[in-house]
């Protein structure tokens, strides 16, 4: 992975959910991306916590968004691997939180994966 590429991507991700604009935020992502999330089992009672393509991921977090009007993450670290990145950040109310993005060749998010402090 590209150390620019990194850079930005980290920075214009955590930007765009601190502004709440959604479709800034699904721009990083393929129309057909996968997410697994266990706030997915939450919100939207899909009790496999995943979710396929922007319409039906994009539903779920102006949902989400609705519910966290104050949503803003602190990013704390970017990790690096094989066509992945994991952002380290603060997120709702404070809660630790890493995200696995895997992407594909156009350096679009292909999958994504949130985990979160218990």
């Amino acid at each position: 992975m590209d150390k620019a590429f990194v850079e930005n991507f980290a920075a214009d991700w955590i930007a765009s959910w601190n502004a709440h604009d959604l479709e800034r935020i699904l721009s990083h992502y393929a129309d057909d991306f996968e997410m697994s999330s266990p706030v997915i089992i939450q919100v939207t009672g899909e009790s496999s916590g995943t979710l396929r393509d922007k319409t039906a991921v994009g539903a779920y977090w102006k949902k989400a968004l609705g519910l966290i009007p104050d949503l803003q993450f602190e990013l704390l670290s970017v990790l690096v691997g094989v066509n992945s990145i994991t952002l380290y950040y603060k997120g709702a109310r404070g809660r630790l939180a890493a995200e696995v993005f895997h992407f594909g060749t156009d350096n679009k998010v292909v999958r994504a994966f949130a985990h979160y402090a218990v």
